[in-house]
């Protein structure tokens, strides 16, 4: 591992050990200290279901993202895979233009043919641009269709610093994005678990075992948890990477911008996860307490509505507080009719040191229709029939 690597690993090391003596915050406030030293340009630790920032460091720098490009690429094309508009098994004729791509590559031959799978399989593990492109290609008809729905998509998913020119990553100019951005985009394409599957992969090959895969991202291999997702070298990017590990039910992103060598940024990603693994952990939430009770409905065939939490399984606390937090709800005293089952009626706020670590719904359970004439008449009849029942017994 490169020397300031290797520094700022014992030196996180050593805060972490550290920690153990002091309270959460000053421990948590001497690991970010340390990493901040981490050599890279831009940084940032993101939680993956909450979207939470855990650390950042010049996350809205404006860098060439290299081949981190490639998580955009298939993000549009795991979207159309669901979509419906080709299938793993689809065929993919190679043409001209994507066998002429440079720098990593499977060797495409124009009229090359190869199924989704296997060309999904080729960019995420051996970031192969050939493949990438014959990929965009398939879903918007050419590569500069395809990278205008990339910018578009970008656009919707909030990525305010990034402007994408190709679908490769190759530097060019004006092809940029920002830590936070790749760390949104990542997390859109952890949503397909399936990504995973390829992510994940260290050594595989294509071709009948001809073309030998390799995963570019060391991770995989050396680091327990990895479940991806992407590196990215280029001269213009430096070394780059948006690394992604679960452990525990807690599943992070990190991304590292413009590192120096290869082990620097293995090194700065791993510093970054293991920070999140030893001062966050993913609790399950606690249910309402004290529990909810029936709320009155005004005008409805039933007089109250019986109360359900619309809360996550799990949510994000600092390791070993979950037992800290505090409650505050907002509910409707009551709810006309008519309403359907799911609607919300209130939310419930949980929080630790008076900062939310948590906000979900209170929906109704059930729909109540509106009380009509004919509806209080059913009700009378049934009440009638009930009490007659009850009499003879």
């Amino acid at each position: 591992m490169a020397k300031h690597s290797g520094r700022i690993a014992r030196l996180l090391a050593v805060c972490l050990f550290v920690g153990q003596l002091l309270t959460p915050l000053a421990a948590a406030d001497a690991a970010q200290d340390a990493l901040a030293q981490i050599p890279c340009e831009s940084a940032i630790l993101m939680e993956q279901q909450s979207g939470r920032v855990l650390f950042e460091k010049q996350a809205d720098l404006a860098m060439p993202p290299a081949s981190i490009t490639k998580i955009m690429t298939l993000l549009l094309v795991f979207e159309a895979l669901e979509a419906g508009q080709f299938s793993l098994d689809t065929t993919v004729t190679c043409s001209d233009y994507a066998a002429s791509m440079g720098g990593s590559q499977i060797w495409l031959e124009p009229g090359e043919k190869m199924t989704v799978e296997e060309l999904i399989k080729a960019t995420a593990v051996s970031s192969a641009n050939d493949a990438a492109v014959a990929l965009g290609e398939l879903v918007s008809g050419s590569e500069e269709a395809f990278v205008a729905r990339m910018n578009e998509r970008a656009k919707e998913l909030g990525m305010t610093g990034t402007t994408f020119y190709n679908a490769t990553g190759l530097d060019e100019e004006g092809h940029v994005s920002t830590a936070r951005d790749i760390a949104i985009m990542s997390r859109e394409l952890l949503k397909h678990p399936q990504i995973t599957e390829y992510s994940t992969i260290w050594m595989d090959t294509l071709r009948g075992g001809e073309t030998q895969l390799v995963n570019t991202n060391k991770l995989v291999r050396y680091f327990d948890g990895t479940t991806g997702l992407k590196t990215g070298t280029t001269d213009s990017a430096g070394y780059c990477l948006s690394a992604s590990a679960t452990r525990d039910h807690l599943p992070l992103i990190a991304v590292v911008l413009g590192a120096k060598t290869g082990d620097e940024r293995f090194g700065a990603a791993k510093g970054l996860l293991e920070y999140g693994f030893s001062h966050y952990e993913s609790a399950e939430t606690p249910p309402p307490s004290p529990p909810l009770e029936p709320l009155p409905v005004q005008g409805g065939v039933s007089r109250t509505v019986e109360l359900v939490s619309g809360a996550p399984e799990r949510i994000l606390v600092e390791k070993g507080r979950s037992g800290e937090l505090t409650e505050e709800r907002e509910l409707k005293e009551s709810l006309p009719a008519p309403f359907e089952a799911g609607t919300p009626v209130g939310t419930v706020r949980l929080l630790l040191d008076g900062e939310m670590a948590c906000e979900y719904p209170v929906l109704t359970a059930q729909g109540v229709e509106r009380m009509t004439p004919g509806a209080a008449l059913g009700l009378f009849w049934k009440e009638l029939t009930r009490m007659r029942r009850d009499s003879t017994e």
